[in-house]
């Protein structure tokens, strides 16, 4: 595998994008974009309404690939509600 990610139930209408991760030698090819757009439909298919998701305040390409997939930035939710380096995203999957 050379791109990965996973979801998990955060609340009845949210789940909460995981894991996503691609190898160096593969990104900038899509492979997030990819990832990220097949998690969004399989949730969409399970009835869910938004995602969201954290990454660091430092991850410059995941902060881009969020911000031009549709996310908006949201308060710091649950353990990364006090974390400095942490910025949290919200996406209504039905819009």
């Amino acid at each position: 595998a050379v791109s990965c990610g996973a979801y998990k139930m955060y609340n009845e209408e949210t789940v909460e994008i995981k894991r996503m991760f691609t190898k160096e030698d593969y990104r900038g090819q899509g492979f997030a974009q990819m990832i990220l757009t097949l998690l969004e439909k399989w949730a969409r298919e399970e009835g869910y309404i938004y995602t969201i998701l954290e990454t660091g305040n430092r991850q410059e390409s995941a902060v881009n690939l969020y911000n031009k997939s549709g996310y908006e930035v949201i308060e710091n939710y649950g353990q990364y509600k006090n974390i400095e380096n942490s910025i949290c995203f919200r996406k209504e999957l039905y819009i």
